[in-house]
């Protein structure tokens, strides 16, 4: 049965999914310039090999990308969904010491979820543990904003956060939760070992249920004339003190 498809638009999404054996790339859309500065670019590699490949202007591009306005750069590609591994086999087959794993709670906006997928990747997390039904898969604004980086991380989508916190910490993983009112100052933990990294929503945080599943509560420290950072700042920062911390000596 062949799956739905659907697009994702700009330079490095589309790059990163022509370069992923995993990808199935039905057709690519492409103005002739964008076409030629990815050959020049990548002259090792035999990009458009067995892809069907479609000239367009920057204006009937434009018109592919619709309502969401995203920039394009002068590439669209037609896509499959990567198959996916469930987070419990995951888990089983993987007997790593430390390993560092987000949990999204609500969080919703595409452009802040891609910029987590391009920080996680960046810094070494596992995977992403994300509400199935909240999140935006086929969104090209986050396949933009994750700028090739939905290529290299596993994303587990799950039907309960709570009920997925609860079978982690069965498998010896730690919960913390990052929230505005906790006291403790993360770069004061020892990151070592089994985590999740455990953030909410935009506007309203970690539910209180939720918290009450975390093992730690953290708090990222600013000065007084910012209230709050942006989640995917804020995910940013997280991750690259474990990275520098932790991981980084383990490369």
């Amino acid at each position: 049965m062949k799956k739905s498809t659907f697009l994702i638009v700009g330079k490095h999404a589309v790059l990163e999914a022509l370069k992923n054996p995993l990808r199935k790339v039905e057709r690519v859309f492409l103005t002739e310039d964008s076409q030629k500065n990815l050959n020049r670019e990548n002259q090792n590699l035999n990009l458009f090999k067995r892809i069907n490949v479609f000239y367009k202007s920057r204006r009937e591009l434009d018109n592919m990308c619709g309502k969401d306005e995203t920039s394009h750069q002068g590439l669209v590609a037609e896509v499959e969904q990567l198959e996916e591994i469930t987070l419990k086999d995951f888990i089983v087959s993987n007997e790593k010491n430390n390993i560092n794993l987000i949990a999204l709670e609500e969080v919703t906006d595409p452009r802040n979820i891609g910029s987590i997928i391009r920080s996680a990747v960046a810094f070494n997390i596992s995977g992403i543990i994300v509400k199935e039904r909240s999140f935006p898969s086929k969104s090209k604004l986050l396949y933009k904003s994750a700028s090739g980086g939905t290529e290299h991380i596993k994303i587990f989508k799950v039907a309960n956060i709570n009920t997925t916190l609860k079978f982690l910490k069965t498998k010896n993983f730690w919960i913390s939760a990052f929230d505005i009112s906790a006291k403790k100052d993360f770069a004061k933990n020892n990151w070592k070992g089994r985590n999740v990294l455990l953030f909410g929503s935009e506007g309203f945080g970690i539910k209180a249920k939720t918290l009450e599943n975390s093992d730690f509560r953290f708090r990222v420290n600013i000065n007084n004339n910012i209230e709050s950072l942006n989640i995917s700042n804020t995910v940013s920062i997280v991750c690259h003190h474990i990275f520098q911390t932790v991981e980084n000596k383990n490369l």
